[in-house]
This record gives structure tokens, sequence and C-alpha cells, in this order.
């Protein structure tokens, strides 16, 4: 565990990204992504390290990766949608630990939010197929493909909770949760137990604490 920053331990509100935060939703993304990019004409190298695209919201993902243009990165997340919300709950399974995690954290007299780039419909479902809708105070995603930004989300659950920013903490697995957070007021504890950022990517971001693993992420939230 890597500490990089001010303390976190203790405060009211923890907000958590989803993919390769709460869920190993990695395998689902990479698998989904790699066949609609087949689809649409990229080679295996072309397409590379797919985990590439997690993290930034869709479309926008599929633009900013490979360069595809607006009209297709939409086309693609079309398709790739269609296939993954047919993966049903064995697409997103929690991480070991993390359920007991928020358990504790709700016992600990912890609100939790989610903050995640999905949309909003999905997110939902993913958590409810979980069966831990009722451990969060709000759970929520994009509105639209047009709501690109992070930070207007967890303002959101800032809102949503009445909470100032001091108050609260993010916990996310990639560099865009960092900014989102920072540009909020809001520290972030990055994860690295996904695999998904690359090494030093989340202590570059600013983020206070480095958790490897959901073991390492209770000792910052909840304290020795």
């Amino acid at each position: 565990m890597a500490l990089t920053g001010e303390d976190v331990t203790g405060r009211g509100l923890v907000i958590f990204d989803f993919d390769g935060t709460l869920a190993d939703t990695i395998a689902g993304i990479i698998s989904t992504a790699r066949t609609v990019l087949l689809r649409h004409g990229l080679t295996e190298e072309e397409i590379g390290d797919v985990r590439r695209i997690i993290g930034p919201p869709f479309p926008q993902a599929f633009s900013s990766v490979y360069g595809l243009s607006e009209e297709e990165a939409a086309q693609v997340t079309e398709e790739y949608r269609a296939i993954y919300l047919g993966l049903g709950p064995e697409g997103w399974p929690l991480y070991p630990g993390v359920r007991e995690l928020l358990v504790d954290l709700r016992a600990a007299g912890r609100t939790l939010a989610v903050a995640s780039s999905k949309r909003q419909r999905i997110v939902e479902c993913a958590v409810a197929d979980n069966g831990v809708e009722g451990l969060f105070l709000a759970v929520l995603g994009k509105a639209s493909d047009a709501q690109g930004d992070k930070a207007a989300t967890i303002g959101r659950v800032l809102e949503r909770a009445g909470v100032g920013p001091g108050e609260a903490v993010m916990v996310g697995d990639r560099h865009h949760d960092v900014e989102a957070a920072a540009a909020c007021g809001v520290p972030c504890v990055g994860v690295t137990y996904a695999g998904t950022a690359a090494p030093g990517e989340l202590e570059a971001a600013g983020a206070c604490a480095v958790a490897a693993s959901v073991d390492e992420l209770r000792r910052v939230l909840l304290g020795s």
C-alpha cells in the first residue's frame, strides 16, 4: 500500500467507481470490445491492449484509443452494449472481499455511493445483480453518451448526499477517477488489484493512497 497524500480514514461519504474497483468486469469488457472491433476491420495488432478503454466513457474511449470517428465510435458502442448486456451477472461479479468491505463500511456509519462512466441502466443492473443495491445511497452513471464528464457524476453524488468535498473520498482504478475527483475537490484512493492502471499512473494523477488489494483498501478507509 502506498500512501501519497492526506489521510482519508473516517470520511463519511465513500464514492466508488464500478469497473475495476467494485466489480471484476475486465474480462467481459475486453472480450466484447475485441469482438466488435474485429467486426469493424481492426486487426489483433491494431487492437493491442484492450484494457486501455477501461476508464474513459464510451463512445469517447473508442475514439481516443483507436482513432475511430464519432459516428463509428457510436456504432461500435451500440454493438458492444448489445453483446455486453447479454453477459448477465457473470459479467460483473464483485471482487472477493468487496461485499464484506461495503457491509463493514456501512456498519461503521459511512454513506456509500457509486459514480460510474457506465450508462445509468447498466450500472444499476450490475449493482442489483450483485445484491448490494441496498448498501448505496446512490448508484449513478451517465444519463446519455453526451454526458462524458465523470466529475459531473461525482458532483451529483455529493449533491444527493448533501455533503461537501471535505467529507468525501473517491475510490477508483484509473487516472480518470483521480482527476475527476480532484475537479470536485475530493481526494481519491487508487486501486491496482484490477491491473487496469499502468505502473505509477495513479500516483502521478495525484491519488492520496494506492491499494494493491481489497484488504489494503479496507485499511485506508477504515484504519488498521
